[in-house]
């Protein structure tokens, strides 16, 4: 909460809600582009890829959407988000202890640690992630986080009013551990949803599979596109993010496919961070307004 004085009068303005995590593939960088392209307002908002949820709060903050319906296969993602809603005190309490008592040899006990209350595991995930080598999130085949500690003089752990304005906008919000395609069978037109799953690697050495235990390959990356189609004949307004390579073009072929450059700071191996480009893929039949289809229709790649 900040508080602006005007003459007498001292008015109370909410924090702008903004994702807690550090996270690969965030969106902030792109959030302009992803914005324009998603309608201003909308009765439900889907995301079953959440993840760092960049998106989802910069919508919540301009109150874009009714309500929102996100989710994830990672468990740990969705049980942060629900502890949010839940009990943000509860977490906020939980990551001043591990604040306090920060060090080399707490990182790796926490590490190794699993917690029995949604609010502990959810102070837990905060707290590697602000702590961990790069904010990275990676786990082994038995599903083990195995991030070193990162060498930070003095790491943020807590902050208390991004997790409260994260709690608010969280508020309204269903929260739920389902594949995607499960998720987004309820979208019907003047819905909208955001589609930001792992991308398909530019390489055959590029992939970056530790997300999660079970990897999202090519086959997952067909039925997505298929379930887009679907949902885009229905007249839901879709958007989907990827990596910019010839499989990703080719299962969106008869879509639109506009193309972005990102950097991306958060890898696992240095050489891969930098300034890449992606795509982002609309229906080739624009639902929203004439506005924005001419709009999309200008930015069309040629040739």
């Amino acid at each position: 909460m900040v508080l602006v004085q005007t003459g007498c009068l001292v008015t109370h303005v909410a924090d702008v809600p903004r994702p807690v995590l550090k996270w690969a593939g965030g969106k902030r960088q792109l959030l302009s582009e992803i914005l324009q392209r998603l309608p201003a307002h909308m009765a439900t908002y889907y995301e079953p890829f959440v993840g760092g949820g960049a998106v989802f709060f910069a919508l919540a903050a301009r109150g874009a959407f009714r309500r929102a319906v996100l989710s994830d296969t990672n468990a740990e993602l969705i049980n942060l988000y629900t502890a949010l809603k839940e009990d943000v005190g509860g977490v906020i309490r939980a990551l001043e202890k591990l604040r306090d008592g920060h060090s080399t040899e707490q990182y790796y006990r926490v590490r190794a640690s699993v917690p029995k209350s949604e609010t502990a595991r959810a102070a837990r995930l905060i707290y590697l992630n602000r702590t961990g080598f790069n904010g990275l999130y990676r786990v082994n085949s038995k599903g083990e986080f195995n991030v070193p500690i990162g060498r930070y003089a003095r790491p943020r752990i807590l902050d208390e009013r991004r997790l409260r304005a994260a709690a608010e906008a969280l508020a309204t919000a269903e929260i739920v551990l389902q594949d995607f395609e499960t998720v987004c069978a309820r979208a019907r037109r003047g819905d909208a949803v955001y589609f930001d799953p792992p991308y398909l690697p530019v390489s055959r050495t590029a992939s970056f599979a530790e997300y999660q235990a079970t990897p999202f390959d090519l086959p997952e990356h067909e039925r997505l596109a298929r379930v887009f189609t679907r949902l885009a004949a229905r007249g839901v307004a879709c958007l989907l993010s990827n990596s910019d390579t010839k499989q990703t073009r080719e299962l969106f072929a008869n879509h639109r496919v506009e193309f972005v450059s990102a950097n991306r700071a958060i890898n696992s191996v240095a050489s891969r961070r930098g300034a890449i480009r992606e795509i982002l893929v609309s229906p080739a039949l624009d639902h929203s307004t004439p506005e924005r289809r001419r709009t999309a229709a200008a930015r069309r790649p040629s040739g």
